[in-house]
């Protein structure tokens, strides 16, 4: 009995495919969504370490620029009121208001310092918001994908259960195929989950020194500004 038992386990397909062919609709729509979410999740880690990578290059070089000795006007001149990179946009807001806050005979418009740091901290903020985007989504598949693929995995147990009660029947070869389809759906939750939770720590991280070295650039700005304002 055993014997033909074990027989009728090996002639049964345990690929992935033929597990997910096997499941009933629910746990299919559950093993789908993990899917979706996953290469939804993979594409958001490929977008975001590209940026962070152009976001870090590109500051290296604006601080070499910047600390070079070249006047700030000229500095400014060659980047233009529209720059493209996160660093030259907090320069130019600052310096487009520090242009501003001149009156036409040369003197300076009362509070000046504080609208240039205004200025700076507004294009900060929504760099930040830039560097920040997408990783909303990593850190929701990260919390939720375990828990859905657990109720696909509840789900599945339960009509494998419904399954082996109607064939009164508890050998291998009725109830690995169903507890193996159920435990697919846990499997894929954390497939999509792991890598989440550590991609969004890790952007999460090297977001916040972004922003860091940015608003420390606006802080050694505005001081270089104040002295030219005290003088």
């Amino acid at each position: 009995m055993e014997a033909e038992t074990l027989a009728m386990a090996q002639e049964i397909d345990f690929s992935m495919w033929a597990l997910f062919a096997r499941a009933t609709i629910t746990v299919k729509l559950v093993m789908i969504m993990l899917v979706v979410a996953s290469i939804w999740a993979w594409s958001i880690v490929v977008q975001k370490y590209m940026q962070y990578r152009t976001a870090r290059s590109e500051q290296a070089v604006f601080d070499q620029a910047f600390w070079s000795g070249e006047p700030l006007d000229q500095l400014f001149e060659t980047i233009g009121a529209q720059p493209n990179g996160a660093s030259e946009k907090i320069f130019a807001a600052g310096m487009t208001e520090w242009r501003r806050s001149h009156r036409v005979d040369g003197g300076l418009i009362a509070g000046a310092q504080s609208r240039i740091d205004r200025s700076m901290d507004v294009a900060i903020a929504k760099e930040a918001e830039e560097l920040q985007q997408g990783l909303s989504v990593l850190a929701t598949v990260g919390s939720t994908a375990p828990f859905v693929g657990l109720f696909g995995t509840v789900w599945g147990i339960m009509n494998a259960f419904i399954e082996i009660a109607e064939a009164q029947n508890t050998n291998l070869a009725v109830v690995a195929p169903g507890i193996a389809e159920a435990l697919l759906a846990t499997g894929l939750g954390l497939l999509a989950a792991i890598p989440a939770v550590i991609y969004y720590n890790k952007f999460s991280a090297d977001s916040d020194r972004i922003v860091g070295g940015y608003e420390a650039f606006a802080d050694e700005f505005a001081t270089i500004l104040s002295r030219q304002l005290d003088s």
